[in-house]
């Protein structure tokens, strides 16, 4: 493209740049306004990452009130909370052996030298076992759920398999210490199996969700670095953190979670958190909740999307529209088929 057109194309998009600040938007590479130094340094990203973090501060005081006192706190304190046995013992091995069983339309994504497969839980499923939707459906853990999300809205819920050290020993890039935005997000994990420290733990810094001075100055700091010169993740928004950093922020080292099968981990992503190292292959089986919302909204529900019949469809929807697009958007989410949590790889992975 030469200046002219270049010059043409940033005329046409500088609205939705600039609506974009309005938005989750994160990336430094595809917004030049989100990744402009001169901007940055006049304190644009800073700026939305404090109102974004006052903004989920209001409203979480307004769904404070329906979560129970000790996961709560527990919560505020560490960014995260593990519940172990959230499944009354005597229920649980019923909807594991359930869930392990149940065959669906499966997707199946390869990062590094781990492969993660994906199941919706949708009506079908839904149908098929029904403690799990009457688990989902339970107050106390929805409650929870939109506390720390900051919104009353449904989360994406899906069975979630991870197979580490598959066909070689390239990196896992989720095995990196770092943030999933400059905002707050839900991500949840039920998991089914045991997890030993060795295993791929769920790895978080505990408090780093806060927005401490520490960690504003070291946000003004990343804003102003050439997205074109650090790594790609980081660049779109998802950064990493090194021990220096952590130390810099007043953080202590990231700690793995060793928990046994039947612990719920509810984790906002915006403190900083990795999948741990696995020593071996293995699989690891969970429950898998998503929820991210634009951080700037003032109300606390009003997502079409979460109504009963709409909810529970939404991953489907998802991954035909990425289908149907894929040369534009991407599809980094490959079908293989009918497949259980636990079973033979895809022949389709490279």
């Amino acid at each position: 493209m030469n200046a002219a057109r270049r010059g043409i194309a940033r005329v046409a998009f500088a609205p939705i740049w600039a609506l974009q600040l309005l938005t989750g938007a994160k990336s430094f590479l595809d917004n030049p306004l989100i990744g402009s130094r001169r901007l940055n340094q006049r304190g644009l990203h800073v700026g939305r990452v404090r109102l974004a973090d006052a903004m989920n501060r209001w409203r979480r005081r307004r769904l404070a009130r329906r979560v129970r006192a000790d996961w709560r706190e527990a919560f505020d304190r560490d960014g995260f909370v593990a519940i172990r046995d959230i499944v009354p013992p005597q229920d649980f091995p019923a909807l594991r052996e359930a869930i392990l069983r149940h065959e669906a339309p499966a997707r199946e994504m390869r990062q590094g030298d781990a492969i993660t497969r994906r199941m919706a839980i949708d009506p079908a499923m839904l149908a098929a076992i029904p403690a799990l939707g009457q688990l989902l459906a339970r107050p106390d853990i929805v409650a929870l759920l939109h506390y720390v999300a900051g919104f009353r809205t449904t989360p994406l819920h899906y069975v979630q398999t991870i197979v580490s050290h598959v066909d070689g020993n390239e990196p896992d890039p989720q095995e990196t210490i770092h943030a999933d935005s400059f905002h707050s997000s839900l991500k949840s994990w039920l998991f089914l199996n045991d997890v030993a420290a060795d295993e791929g733990p769920f790895t978080y810094v505990r408090g780093s969700h806060r927005f401490t001075p520490e960690r504003l100055a070291w946000e003004h700091q990343r804003s102003l670095a050439d997205p074109q010169a650090i790594d790609r993740l980081s660049a779109r928004g998802s950064p990493r953190v090194s021990a220096d950093d952590l130390k810099a922020m007043n953080l202590p080292e990231p700690e793995g979670l060793a928990v046994p099968a039947n612990t719920l981990v509810v984790a906002d992503t915006v403190g900083f958190h990795a999948r741990g190292l696995a020593v071996r292959p293995g699989e690891r089986v969970e429950i898998w909740s998503y929820s991210r919302r634009n951080p700037f909204l003032p109300w606390l529900g009003g997502d079409l999307l979460s109504l009963p019949g709409i909810a529970e469809r939404r991953i489907g929807w998802v991954w035909a529209l990425r289908d149907r697009f894929e040369a534009r958007i991407g599809q980094p989410w490959k079908p293989v088929g009918k497949r259980r949590a636990v079973g033979p790889l895809s022949s389709r992975q490279d």
